[in-house]
This record gives C-alpha cells, sequence and structure tokens, in this order.
C-alpha cells in the first residue's frame, strides 16, 4: 500500500505571514495538530500544536504579533505519495514525528498523512513499531 492511499487530502495549510491566532483557529476548527507552512507554492516548514505551546504561550512577546514563520519548524519532514507505508513508517520513526506532509513527484503538497493513518488503514502492529520509534529517547 501507498501513501497516497491513507493520506487525508486536499491538504490544509497556512501562508508564513499567517498570525498565529489564526493558526490556532485553523486548528481548532478543522480539529488538526500540524499544519504545513507554505511559501511560494512549496514547503517551507511545519506548525504543530506543540509549536503554539512551547513557542508562542511560553515564549516571550506578544502572541497576537507572531506569525508561522516565528513559530514554524522549517525544513519540515516529508514523504512522497508514491513511498510505500512501510518507507513512511520508518521515516517517522527515524525523524520522531508523528505526521508528516506528503509531497508528490514535483515537490508540490499533496496531502498530510499520521500515524493514525497507517494504524485506521493499515496495521496496527506498524503503527505500533514507528510508535515505539518515535517515543525512544535518543
Amino acid at each position: 500500500m501507498k501513501v497516497l492511499d491513507i493520506m487525508s487530502a486536499p491538504v490544509i495549510t497556512i501562508s508564513v505571514d499567517c498570525p498565529v491566532t489564526r493558526i490556532a483557529a485553523r486548528m481548532n476548527g478543522h480539529g488538526i495538530g500540524a499544519l504545513p507552512v507554505v511559501q511560494d507554492g512549496r514547503l517551507a516548514g511545519i506548525v504543530t500544536d506543540r509549536d503554539l505551546v512551547v513557542r508562542v504561550i511560553s515564549g516571550s512577546g506578544f502572541a497576537s504579533r507572531k506569525t508561522a514563520q516565528d513559530i514554524m519548524t522549517p525544513g519540515a519532514f516529508w514523504c512522497r505519495a508514491d513511498h510505500s507505508v512501510e518507507t513512511l513508517a520508518a521515516l517517522m520513526g527515524d525523524h520522531q514525528v508523528r505526521r508528516l506532509p506528503v509531497l508528490d513527484g514535483r515537490d508540490r503538497l499533496v496531502g498530510m498523512v499520521s500515524l493514525g493513518d497507517i494504524a485506521e488503514h493499515v496495521s496496527e502492529r506498524l503503527a505500533g513499531e514507528a510508535l515505539g520509534e518515535i517515543v525512544e529517547d535518543r
């Protein structure tokens, strides 16, 4: 099975200049915990619900003035739509992430995939193995 078969699409994105208050509202409104950040049509980074807490709430400065660019993780890890689910699980474990943006062969963002997608659509065992790698203390 391929990533394309289990990913969520179309993907909800934000721009680098999106205010953090709008980011939080989007996550809440869509029931999601991560938003890919795009600039000039390309993946620039990712903002997670944890980024909001760690880099905004516990950080200094006025939250209302911060944007995605201020709090995103730049150079986000990603996978390809044609990767196998086994490759996806290995990437998640290697990079210790639970969600990945999905790119096509032209490096365009085409979806998002999560550890939950693996568990729901493929194998709870494979998802569990990946989770073990994700939470491993390194």
